[in-house]
């Protein structure tokens, strides 16, 4: 098992670099909900409300980033376009006489 260090006073756990890079997609998800659906007692099976809520997260981190990448593509685009006006205007500004 992975032990997890504190960060700070406030005792918010931190992985290290190596756990940090691992993460789970889809497919690890489904896996484990399967798992999880496979050993639950038939007796005392898992609350609705508590699998909805688990979907409903791990839809909510996937969308998430999602649009972290699509953010940081229209980052992109606006600093080559910011660029690109600089050397429009540099480029069309007159020079004084003598130089």
């Amino acid at each position: 098992m992975t032990s997890i260090a504190p960060v700070n006073s406030k005792n918010l756990p931190v992985l290290s670099k190596d756990m940090a890079e691992k993460k789970l997609g889809q497919t690890d998800f489904l896996r484990l909900m399967t798992t999880q659906l496979k050993e639950q007692d038939p007796f005392s099976p898992v609350d609705n409300q508590a699998m909805v809520a688990q979907m409903a997260q791990f839809s909510s981190v996937a969308g998430i980033s999602e649009m972290n990448i699509a953010l940081k593509s229209i980052s992109t685009q606006i600093g080559q376009q910011t660029a690109l006006l600089a050397d429009i205007k540099a480029a069309s500004t007159p020079r004084p006489m003598g130089e």
